[in-house]
């Protein structure tokens, strides 16, 4: 699913939001989790999941063109952690052929 794709699934749902404001609540509630992760705040939302910013420590990689090491950087990397009503929600489903 995409982005636009969510906007018309609200706007669909929701039959008082036109697509406009389906497009303005989606931005608003993306905006809002990437300026809390930025900020290095988790995001919980019961029964769905959490969003949160893991470090990743530095470790030494390789140069695939020469073979020479190269010291890779730590690095914040954003995280989400599904809930146990998502995690059984998925399991149920079976696969789409």
């Amino acid at each position: 699913m995409t982005r636009s794709d969510l906007v018309d699934e609200l706007a669909a749902r929701f039959a008082q939001l036109t697509q406009r404001d389906a497009e303005l609540a989606v931005k608003t509630i993306l905006d809002a989790v990437s300026d809390a992760l930025v900020r290095g705040h988790r995001i919980e939302v019961r029964g769905f999941g959490s969003f949160s910013v893991n470090r990743r420590p530095p470790r030494m990689g390789r140069n695939p063109r020469t073979g020479d090491a190269v010291l890779i950087p730590e690095k914040r990397v954003p995280h989400f952690k599904p809930g146990k009503a998502l995690r059984e929600a998925v399991d149920r489903q079976t696969p789409a052929a």
